[in-house]
């Protein structure tokens, strides 16, 4: 029996006009137009906000995203059960204000991260499961007289980001002497034993994915500071925290559906997939945009990406030196996840464990329970961080998985090897991403051109999460920085 499509009473011509008109309507329903007030490169949540912002003000938007899809690194990846697991960002909290009141008005919810039961600390090749003391600050079991070093440590932080501007951390009254060092540098004169410098290491990997030998102690201060809003300082509690933390909630529906619901809102026919920008050239009365997809005349431009990507178009005229300085040393750290799915999240029952994991060996080395709030099914987040994620990125899917899996087997028991499927992200090696989750900062970098964050060239304006004076690496922090250039454009005059 014919199918209508190859049925004799439909033409080979009408064929192909039917299936191209269908495709048309996923794939290519936008154009590039021929010009427009502002061309937005970039649709992860900051290009997306300040396209979002300047359509409402009444100007003519074109968005540019190198992907087939938006968000970036804000991605709900589909399952085989019909689910879906984030593989980037995935938590929020507390004085994140721009993404708590962007879900609300998106319509969306968020629920509890599972954080019932104990946690697993593996250290010196002995697994121990234990019940986080709150008085302890929640810190791992480790040796006693390193929770002094830890605590004292973590309080001079606090304190320096205290007298952060954030929005200028390099006027920082010790700033060029902060920005002389690295972290690992001043763990290892604050923190001299072993087991505190352990707890300090891993919560440098969980919040920058980075080592602290890459990253300046001005940076970690700063980012500090960022952790908070207008009315509430930063501390390294809140970006390590749970309960009353950056890892609070969940979204309902996974993280991802945030920017698919923002893209609706801008509206599609704003918004260009697989439209790599290679260059931006001024011109008489704007920028002239080649992208894949096309080019457009703009009068402004707002450049939406991490500092260390703009490196991957051609400017002409060239970025102002301090700009190019900075694209140029700045770093994406290297970061992923690998996520096992199970027929249920079986190690709440069998042990009362929440998933969270501190290890101090394996590809995975810190854990969190990624299960939806229905329970459906049951998923263990491992982030693959630093050193460990560069050395997964030499391996095959299938090896890297063998590695994760047997972490799991480790912190779990045997049913860790019970998964239905296994999800791999490995950010650093996406084109458009190179890591994650945000661009650092070493030594030296931030005193000497950390203004060319925000600072317009021209037409040109610079948004991401990188420039945000809060909750910069967050997606809080890319909100807001599309909101911020958006202000910028529509009170620059054009």
């Amino acid at each position: 029996m014919h199918s209508q499509f190859t049925s004799p009473r439909i033409g080979k011509s009408a064929m192909i006009l039917l299936l191209s008109s269908y495709f048309s309507s996923y794939a290519f329903a936008t154009a590039v137009p021929e010009s427009v007030d502002v061309a937005v490169i970039g649709a992860g949540l900051s290009g997306l906000t300040a396209a979002r912002d300047l359509l409402h003000g009444g100007k003519s938007v074109i968005v540019l995203e190198a992907r087939d899809r938006v968000g970036g690194k804000v991605y709900n990846h589909p399952l085989k059960n019909g689910g879906v697991t984030e593989v980037g960002a995935e938590f929020v909290g507390p004085t994140q204000d721009k993404v708590l009141e962007m879900i609300s008005d998106l319509g969306l919810q968020t629920f509890d991260t599972y954080s019932e039961g104990k946690s697993v600390l593996w250290r010196n090749g002995t697994r121990t499961a234990y019940t986080p003391d709150p008085a302890l600050g929640g810190s791992p079991p480790v040796d006693m007289a390193s929770l002094p070093l830890v605590a004292s440590a973590q309080k001079q932080l606090d304190d320096w980001a205290a007298e952060v501007n954030t929005s200028a951390p390099w006027t920082h009254p010790k700033a060029k002497e902060l920005d002389g060092m690295t972290f690992q540098q001043y763990i290892d004169e604050a923190a001299p034993h072993a087991d505190a410098a352990f707890v300090l290491t891993s919560a440098s990997k969980a919040i920058w994915a980075a080592e602290p030998r890459e990253l300046s102690v001005l940076y970690v201060v700063a980012y500090i500071a960022a952790g908070g809003n207008e009315t509430n300082v930063g501390t390294l509690a809140r970006l390590i925290g749970i309960q009353g933390g950056a890892q609070e909630k969940r979204v309902v529906g996974g993280t991802g559906l945030i920017p698919e619901r923002l893209a609706e809102k801008v509206g599609h026919e704003h918004i260009v997939m697989n439209a790599a920008v290679s260059t931006v050239t001024k011109t008489s009365n704007g920028y002239k945009v080649v992208s894949r997809a096309g080019t457009v005349h703009a009068k402004q431009v707002v450049l939406a990406m991490a500092p260390p990507l703009l490196r991957q178009i051609t400017f002409s005229p060239a970025l102002p030196t301090a700009r190019q300085h900075l694209n140029q040393a700045m770093k994406m750290p290297s970061i992923g996840k690998g996520i096992p799915i199970y027929p249920t999240p079986f190690w709440r029952k069998t042990e009362g464990l929440n998933a969270q994991v501190i290890s101090d060996n394996g590809s995975t080395r810190v854990t969190f329970d990624s299960t939806p709030e229905d329970s459906k099914f049951g998923a263990l987040l491992g982030f693959l961080l630093g050193d460990e994620m560069r050395a997964l990125d030499a391996l095959t899917p299938a090896q890297c998985e063998e590695k994760i899996l047997s972490d799991y087997v480790r912190y779990f028991g045997e049913e860790a090897k019970t998964n239905t499927e296994f999800v791999l992200q490995r950010w650093d090696l996406e084109e458009w991403s190179r890591g994650g989750p945000v661009a650092v900062a070493p030594p030296n970098v931030l005193t000497k051109y950390g203004q060319a964050l925000t600072m317009r060239a021209e037409g040109l304006h610079f948004a991401g999460t990188e420039t945000s004076p809060y909750w910069t690496g967050y997606m809080d922090g890319a909100i807001r920085s599309g909101e911020r250039v958006a202000k910028e454009i529509m009170g620059s005059g054009y």
